[in-house]
């Protein structure tokens, strides 16, 4: 217990970690400030309005449908600005996840609603790329600096301490992480309340942003873990840096220029970052252009998609074996 307590505070000690965290509360008053500056209440003419095209906008779709159906049984001839789905339940208004709402129409007006995921999914990055540098630098430093050596005079068991600072690095992360993004969600639904609108939040609205909120913070200490293993078998934290951006130099942009000229199929399911997006967003689509050449007559989808369960596996299993490999090289190899 007492490793662990020395090493939260040397944790939060780092100036590394505090200027992260300076920059995170920087970058959150700008947006707030941002927000407020381009947001009002709007007026009783402007709620009018809105409701109104509103109406005529879910008026139109369920017009649209009706006559998808119309066709589709042989009573009404199709022209060529109709848009016959194979079904025309994926048109049908009242199967829609969201429909056109009051908020939809409204400009300079700030919408809780409509704007809580994207801010959500900023405030993750943001979280990710901490948690990542600040993984990397607090394992990378103490290597590079012989402060690892010292602590092992103290406590001589290698596992024990490296373990107890991987620990303390993501308890930590986790409790920054959850109050920031509560603070920070609060202070916009606030703003929605003062100086704009909430909009629509039954439903399955808070769970949707619950589920996002949830799959954000593992994704945080994923690459939180990440960074500390890849520093670990570095010895310096400036071999994580260097690795991801090789990976991303070789791999993400240099593979996929060879897949394209290569015509490989679906080359997406090879890249980290399709995983990455399928885990965070729940489902990635994906083009495929093989999926609709040669003879094909009628509508054709060539979408793919990756689901949230394989990015989870993917992800995870990539940091375990990182970080079991940096473990045991920690354990075996010398450190002067």
């Amino acid at each position: 217990m007492n490793l662990v307590r020395a090493e939260l505070e040397r944790l939060a000690a780092r100036r590394f970690v505090q200027l992260m965290v300076l920059l995170l509360a920087v970058a959150f008053a700008l947006t707030v400030a941002t927000t407020l500056a381009g947001s009002h209440r709007p007026t009783p003419v402007e709620l009018g309005r809105a409701q109104a095209q509103a109406a005529d906008e879910v008026r139109n779709l369920e017009l649209a449908h009706d006559r998808c159906l119309r066709i589709k049984a042989g009573t009404v001839t199709p022209d060529e600005n109709d848009y016959l789905p194979r079904d025309c339940a994926q048109i049908d208004p009242a199967l829609m996840e969201k429909l056109p709402s009051t908020a939809d129409y409204l400009s300079g007006v700030f919408v809780f609603a409509n704007e809580a995921e994207p801010l959500l999914y900023f405030l993750i990055a943001f979280l990710a790329m901490f948690g990542f540098l600040v993984g990397a630098s607090y394992i990378g430093a103490d290597l590079n600096s012989g402060g690892v050596v010292n602590l092992l005079l103290w406590r001589p068991r290698r596992l024990a301490v490296l373990g107890a600072k991987l620990g303390t690095l993501l308890g930590g992360l986790l409790g920054l992480s959850a109050l920031a993004s509560v603070v920070y969600l609060g202070v916009f639904w606030l703003i929605g309340e003062a100086s704009g609108l909430t909009g629509r939040l039954g439903g399955g609205f808070w769970s949707s942003l619950a589920a996002v909120w949830v799959r954000g913070l593992v994704l945080v200490l994923l690459a939180a873990a990440l960074g500390f293993a890849l520093a670990t078998l570095g010895r310096h934290t400036s071999a994580a840096l260097g690795t991801v951006a090789a990976y991303l130099v070789v791999w993400e942009l240099g593979a996929r220029l060879v897949f394209q000229i290569l015509s490989v199929t679906r080359p997406d399911r090879f890249m980290l970052s399709s995983y990455l997006a399928a885990w965070l967003s729940g489902e990635a689509r994906f083009w495929d252009n093989d999926a609709c050449s040669g003879d094909i007559a009628g509508f054709c989808d060539g979408y793919y998609s990756l689901g949230w369960a394989p990015g989870l596996v993917v992800l995870l299993s990539l940091t375990a074996a990182l970080t079991v490999v940096a473990f045991t090289a920690f354990r075996r190899r010398d450190l002067i």
